[in-house]
């Protein structure tokens, strides 16, 4: 039905089409432009007492009204409504993870493990959708508890997997009707903890921080316990497993709430820098180390710190134990040659076990045999996004050459050690005096927002959200991990995965050498991990950042949801235009989103964003 003023227009114009109509409105307003801005100078004569400036920027602002005005006008015209949400994907792309296509893979040539390696280059731009849950999904425990308990249909693992899997996984875990519990205080993984320690020389597990192990990483680590029993050490235990169609370890590991990530290492480097884990932890991962003239077992040293330990357990079955001593005696005859030219020693072996230890001298590669393996070149030793497999040793022309028993503990940094990572005192305890005051803000802005949207959801006895709720944090754009220090400050009980953005200069060495969890990501790419393992993701100046790239900002709100848990919570710090332009595209991934200004004459803003949790 037509208004009044429609009805009222059409007596003075005639009966015309609503499109001519329109027009014949947008043509005078813009002589009406025109007429004003050939007056300007009359107008300032007769009124003298008006700046020159404000009628300057009167003018332009109804000029961009106008330009506005006709946009708006012509879409009514011509019957385009506004930017639509998108559509849910299918059923089959509910643990969809880009740039693992096995099948694309296998097609493009790649065979004897690489099929199942990241190739980010053969992926073809798909239908925009956004990724939704399985049907039984539900939302995870509160922490602690959801690192013991979880729901079964929140991961890729089926009844008959768990059935045929090892004794060992069927004591660890018990499936019930729904759900996946764990048992935290399993006697076998304390044992072999502790077994761990007094193989390297200590009395305990307890002593590990003491002997300079803060941070492991653990290779197709089954389904977390081990991390998780390290995580009440005060251990950061980091999974990398390869890419899973089915019973995922790195899904299943972070619906726990432990870190992990997608990574594999046939034929490129993983995201890591150099020196970067003081342990790194190998228990039955099917890997032939003494392949391809050992360059796996390079990748492994490459990792690992100077001082630094490589743990290796295999666990015969009943048939396998009669000739366990045979099978140990093929195993290290190709280990020995090759550890001896990496300069590792044998430091202890026990039933299944072996632990090597890396040497803390450097001068040890100068006595080396001829022909052994060679060093890196300097510029060799450079880390970059995803490079292939290197046949040399890395680190030792680096700085960061520094034994782990010789390291500082904790977090905290000595300011030679920010020196050495080309970080100057002063700007690294400003940047954390910043985080430690925004992330007070944070906490103060999302409190009530929780509490208004779930006023059940906290527990009585934790009523300080999102304390208890949320159990990883990914800060995408991370500088100095100042945001990861500032919640360690406040004991807030989350982790965070630090991302350096792999085109801005690299921190991730420093961030690496404080114990955190980070690594190197192009953010035009997909991030290698499952839909739905994080609980908060936040950026600052990451948008700007993307847009300088020449990146979709579209792409990377999409991706955004796709990694992100629903009811999971986004915070985006950036510049007045960027985020009013992330606050339209918001609408089109069904995000509830605000708008936050600082009051604080910048003209940064945030945007606070909740994902919705979709059923259908």
């Amino acid at each position: 039905m037509r208004s009044s003023w429609f009805n009222k227009l059409s007596i003075i114009i005639g009966h015309k089409s609503p499109v001519n109509w329109l027009f014949l409105c947008l043509i005078s307003l813009l002589l009406l432009i025109f007429v004003l801005g050939s007056s300007s100078s009359n107008i300032v004569d007769l009124a003298p007492h008006v700046p020159v400036s404000l009628i300057y920027t009167n003018y332009r602002r109804v000029k961009e009204q106008a330009a506005v005005d006709y946009l708006e006008l012509r879409s009514v015209a011509r019957g385009i409504s506004r930017q639509r949400e998108f559509d849910l994907c299918g059923k089959e792309r509910e643990n969809f993870v880009p740039c693992y296509n096995v099948s694309a893979n296998l097609l493009s040539g790649f065979k004897e493990g690489e099929e199942f390696d990241r190739h980010c280059e053969l992926l073809v731009e798909a239908e925009r959708c956004l990724v939704r849950p399985p049907k039984e999904y539900k939302i995870p425990f509160q922490w602690p508890t959801g690192r013991d308990v979880i729901w079964s249909g929140n991961v890729k693992i089926t009844k008959n997997q768990f059935l045929s899997s090892g004794s060992m996984t069927k004591r660890l875990m018990l499936l019930e009707e729904n759900q996946i519990a764990f048992h935290p205080e399993d006697d076998r993984v304390k044992d072999y903890s502790r077994q761990l320690a007094q193989m390297i020389g200590l009395g305990s597990d307890k002593e590990f921080p003491q002997a300079g192990v803060r941070t492991i990483l653990d290779i197709t680590c089954g389904f977390g316990s081990f991390a998780a029993h390290l995580a009440s050490l005060n251990i950061r235990t980091v999974c990398v497993a390869a890419y899973e169609a089915t019973g995922s370890q790195v899904q299943l590991a972070l619906e726990r709430g432990l870190p992990a990530v997608i990574g594999n290492f046939v034929a490129r480097q993983l995201p890591f820098t150099s020196l970067s884990y003081d342990i790194v932890h190998c228990a039955q991962c099917g890997i032939f180390w003494d392949e391809k003239d050992g360059i796996f077992l390079i990748e492994i040293d490459r990792v690992l710190k100077p001082g630094g330990y490589f743990v290796l357990t295999s666990t015969p079955s009943k048939t396998q134990e009669s000739s366990s001593k045979m099978k140990r005696r093929n195993m290290l005859k190709p280990m020995e040659e090759l550890t001896q030219q990496l300069c590792w020693t044998l430091l202890a072996q026990q039933d299944e076990t072996f632990i090597w230890k890396k040497t803390a001298d450097i001068n040890c590669y100068a006595s080396r045999k001829k022909h052994a393996i060679p060093l890196c070149k300097e510029y060799d030793d450079v880390q970059s996004y995803y490079r292939p497999l290197q046949p040399c040793i890395s680190g030792t022309s680096s700085k960061r050459w520094i034994p782990i028993q010789n390291r500082s503990s904790g977090s905290d940094l000595s300011s030679a050690e920010l020196k050495i990572n080309g970080v100057q005192s002063e700007d690294y305890f400003e940047d954390l005096k910043f985080w430690r005051s925004t992330l007070k803000n944070y906490w103060s802005l999302l409190t009530p927002l929780i509490f208004s949207d779930h006023p059940k959801r906290p527990g009585d006895e934790d009523p300080l959200p999102p304390f208890n709720m949320i159990r990883n944090v990914m800060d995408m754009s991370t500088q100095y991990g100042g945001l990861n220090t500032a919640l360690l400050e406040e004991k807030k009980s989350v982790w965070v995965m630090n991302v350096v953005p792999a085109t801005v200069s690299n921190s991730l060495p420093l961030i690496l050498d404080k114990g955190f969890v980070g690594v190197m990501h192009d953010w035009c790419e997909p991030f290698p991990t499952y839909p739905r393992t994080y609980d908060m993701l936040h950026g600052s100046g990451l948008l700007s950042h993307i847009t300088s790239e020449r990146c979709s900002m579209m792409n990377l709100f999409l991706e955004m949801d796709r990694i992100l848990r629903p009811e999971g919570w986004v915070i985006l710090s950036d510049d007045k235009r960027t985020i009013e332009m992330a606050r339209a595209l918001t609408a089109q991934v069904r995000w509830e989103a605000r708008v936050i200004d600082l009051q604080n004459g910048s003209d940064q803003r945030l945007l606070v964003c909740q994902k919705p949790f979709l059923k259908k």
